[in-house]
């Protein structure tokens, strides 16, 4: 489609006992990274969930794949094709082994059971999980769950993926791993990370819940030594820690930098 995947418009959200998020304006493009900031508790996973119908607005009106949506049959056909991530692999996994769970979204689709086992086998191979094919799901380590739950998103071909905190429980072979799958998808996606590396190398943009409302990063230019050329990301959230090569030689020039706004 040529029009934005996912439109959200004035959006507040509110639980029984405060408010999370007022007056959230939000677009998501085709071909578009983008990573969702801000500090714990300040309403990512709660804006990621309103994307697909797990919460209804207080507030304002969401769009996606070109129609606005408000009753859950109209979210059903969102969570079709937009795929979420959650925080926690528990909540995604269920059934007692891991070709089960992968199989389950596909079958779901009406694909064939035969369909199903192809694009399950195909998906954990696409992550190097195949020998986890009948593996007893509970049993599995923090991080081999977290692979798990995605390749169960990955399983439905989405056209968008929201993922929360995707990197968590990995170790650092698993996370280059998954980091590489990631860059290679065409799939639009939003994510929640505190990983200043995943944010760095997989967005192309990113904003940012900041009091309730979002924060579209900006890009500003500075003067900037560095050796090297990526997107620079300092905003509220992320892990601090980024270190420049100093081995090189150095040189002054205008870098893009996506910060808090000013």
């Amino acid at each position: 489609m040529n029009g934005p995947l996912i439109t959200l418009d004035q959006i507040g959200f509110d639980y029984p006992a405060h408010s999370v998020l007022s007056d959230v304006n939000f677009t998501l493009h085709a071909g578009e990274r983008v990573a969702l900031l801000g500090e714990n508790g300040a309403g990512k996973s709660t804006l990621l969930q309103l994307m697909v119908g797990l919460h209804k607005p207080t507030t304002g009106t969401i769009s996606a794949f070109g129609q606005t949506r408000q009753c859950e049959s109209d979210f059903r056909e969102v969570r079709a094709k937009a795929g979420l991530l959650f925080q926690d692999a528990d909540d995604q996994l269920f059934c007692p082994t891991v070709l089960e769970d992968v199989m389950f979204g596909p079958l779901n689709l009406r694909k064939s059971e035969a369909e199903a086992k192809t694009i399950a086998e195909e998906t954990l191979a696409s992550l190097g999980m195949s020998n986890y094919l009948q593996r007893v799901t509970h049993k599995l380590s923090g991080g081999e769950k977290r692979m798990i739950s995605l390749a169960t998103v990955l399983a439905m071909q989405p056209e968008v993926l929201l993922m929360d905190e995707p990197t968590n429980g990995l170790d650092e072979k698993a996370e280059k791993r998954l980091l590489e799958h990631l860059e290679s998808l065409t799939q639009a996606m939003v994510f929640v990370s505190h990983d200043r590396k995943l944010v760095e190398r997989l967005s192309t943009r990113a904003v940012m819940i900041q009091d309730g409302t979002l924060v579209e990063g900006v890009m500003h230019s500075h003067p900037h030594v560095h050796t090297h050329s990526h997107m620079h990301i300092h905003a509220a959230g992320l892990d601090a820690g980024h270190e420049h090569s100093t081995d090189a030689p150095k040189h002054h020039h205008s870098h893009g930098e996506v910060v808090e706004g000013d």
